[in-house]
């Protein structure tokens, strides 16, 4: 299964990552990659517990990119 993740370098250089569709998913990391490691240890865990308390899981959100003229 594939999610969506925003990454963003905070004014400290630390990398916060989010998965907006499993609202409260959210990690960080000292480096980049780190930061992927662990959001995806997160959603895991955060898919792991929905499923132990059996709520539905989250579809992933589709994305797709335009352009736009100028």
């Amino acid at each position: 299964m594939r999610h969506r993740v925003l990454i963003e370098q905070d004014e400290d250089g630390i990398f916060v990552v989010e998965c907006p569709s499993l609202p409260g998913c959210i990690s960080q990391g000292k480096t980049r990659k780190e930061a992927i490691e662990n959001i995806q240890d997160a959603i895991k865990g955060y898919l792991e517990s929905l499923k132990k308390h059996n709520d539905p899981i989250p579809l992933p959100i589709e994305e797709e990119i335009v352009e736009v003229a100028a």
